[in-house]
């Protein structure tokens, strides 16, 4: 059995308030700048509101790094929370168990999410956000469980050249294109469109398909291996010289990223290789600038905002699609909409929306009640 460090005892609020960041421009932050771009008309707000959207096909936007960035944060967790069942005498079946059903459970919810409880099943999208993370974080924690760190590298390189490779070698042709990296030619669609039952997001092609999961192994792997870092002796009493070391390691795989842009373009919809390797290395760089900032400088009054929703991710991601906090935010700000001009309707939404979310999630964080999977 490999050996493992000592969970350490110090939690890293840097990872609560990072998750919360990344959550905080799905639960209102997005319609809050878009709402600064309008009233304002300032070229950096709209520049940002511009970042606020996906890319229709190849590209790279701020919005396209959410989803990943979410599922890099689980994977810094998994090696705290292993080692600390292993230290309490956990029996490695019950470890699997853990894994693979915390995977199973996302997927579930996913489904949920997408109306799965309509019972609609010939129409039903089995692909979701959640269930990309279930199996993906469930894949790199087996790996990780399983292989010693330099075959956990292996796996990780064999993954994202295999999966680009294929798509290389193997293009699709049942829609007539010749394009291997193409919505319509690329084997990943190819595969969703044989294999997936139900409804596929995009027609013919669905962005949290099954085979396009492979690679967001690595993303999780590529998480894995930063809290497996940030758990090791190594460094420990020398925490700047850590926060360098993966602010370099985070602009190595930007670099990676944008070569490999040029023979396998950036893409969240396949999770192209070159996208692991650019939006791993930009995540690695939030992370070292959240470390920095809070466990370092300790400077932590800022990021309690982002901490709440940092506790508690997946109970406000859920909720958004079962509450209507349109109607909550009409209650309260439609009076305050009315009384000034209309362009600042955008702004004084998002801003209701953010703080009605964020005040549910404050109560559920005074009462210590978290969602956990």
């Amino acid at each position: 059995m490999n050996t493992h460090p000592k969970t350490p005892s110090k939690r890293l609020q840097s990872l609560d308030a990072l998750r919360g960041f990344d959550m905080f421009w799905i639960m209102g932050g997005e319609a809050i700048f878009t709402g600064l771009a309008t009233l304002t008309g300032w070229p950096v707000f709209q520049w940002w509101a511009a970042q606020l959207d996906h890319v229709e096909w190849h590209g790279f936007r701020f919005y396209d790094m959410i989803f990943p960035l979410f599922l890099f944060i689980a994977g810094i967790s998994f090696p705290y929370s292993l080692a600390k069942r292993r230290e309490m005498g956990e029996p490695e079946r019950k470890i699997y168990r853990h894994i693979i059903g915390r995977g199973l459970i996302l997927v579930l919810l996913g489904i949920i999410y997408n109306n799965g409880i309509r019972f609609d099943l010939e129409n039903l999208r089995y692909g979701s956000v959640l269930g990309r993370i279930g199996l993906a974080w469930m894949f790199a924690a087996i790996i990780y469980t399983n292989a010693g760190r330099n075959f956990r590298m292996v796996w990780f390189g064999m993954i994202l050249i295999g999966y680009w490779l294929l798509l290389l070698i193997f293009p699709a042709h049942d829609l007539g294109s010749t394009d291997p990296f193409s919505q319509e030619g690329n084997l990943t669609s190819y595969i969703d469109r044989l294999l997936m039952p139900g409804r596929l997001y995009r027609g013919n092609h669905d962005p949290e398909g099954l085979f396009s999961t492979i690679p967001a192994i690595g993303t999780a792997l590529l998480g894995m291996f930063t809290g497996e870092f940030m758990m090791s002796k190594y460094l420990s009493d020398k925490p700047l010289k850590k926060v360098l070391y993966l602010a370099v390691a985070g602009v190595i795989f930007i670099i990676i990223g944008k070569l490999w842009n040029i023979g396998f373009p950036i893409n969240k919809n396949i999770w192209s290789s070159s996208f692991v390797c650019f939006v791993g290395g930009l995540s690695i760089l939030l992370f070292a600038l959240f470390y920095l900032i809070i466990d370092v400088w300790e400077y932590k009054k800022w990021a309690f905002f982002f901490v709440v929703i940092g506790l508690n991710p997946i109970t406000i991601y859920l909720t958004n699609r079962i509450i209507n906090f349109g109607n909550a935010n009409k209650f309260f700000f439609k009076g305050l909409t009315d009384l000034m001009p209309e362009t600042w309707a955008p702004i004084i939404n998002g801003i209701g929306i953010t703080a009605i979310g964020w005040t549910f999630l404050y109560i559920l964080y005074k009462k210590k009640i978290f969602l956990k999977v």
